[in-house]
């Protein structure tokens, strides 16, 4: 009778652990997925991120080559007025040399 008990004791000890055993390679398994689809998810967003940081950078590049263009033009013109002003200044100063010898 004692050693009935103890044999069943010892069947429901050997369950125990085998269970125990397949709970942990199901836990393994989970946190082996879960950090999978981490690395994968930190991937795709890392992804993502560089894509919109290019798509940013190129907008950026054509607003910046927009507004080189734009100033470039703006000198050019402001540089020919200048020189319009400067000739103008130069023939009023050679007429008053002119006149002040002759």
């Amino acid at each position: 009778m004692a050693s009935d008990k103890i044999k069943k004791i010892l069947e429901a000890e050997a369950v125990a652990d085998k269970k125990n055993a397949e709970a942990r390679r199901l836990r393994d398994e989970i946190i082996e997925s879960a950090s999978g689809s981490s690395a994968l998810s930190i991937q795709k967003k890392i992804s993502e991120a560089a894509s919109e940081a290019s798509k940013i950078r190129a907008d950026f590049d054509m607003k910046a080559e927009t507004y080189k263009e734009q100033a470039f033009s703006e000198c050019e013109k402001k540089l020919s007025e200048l020189k319009k002003i400067a000739e103008n200044n130069t023939d009023k100063a050679i007429d008053e040399i002119i006149s002040l010898y002759f």
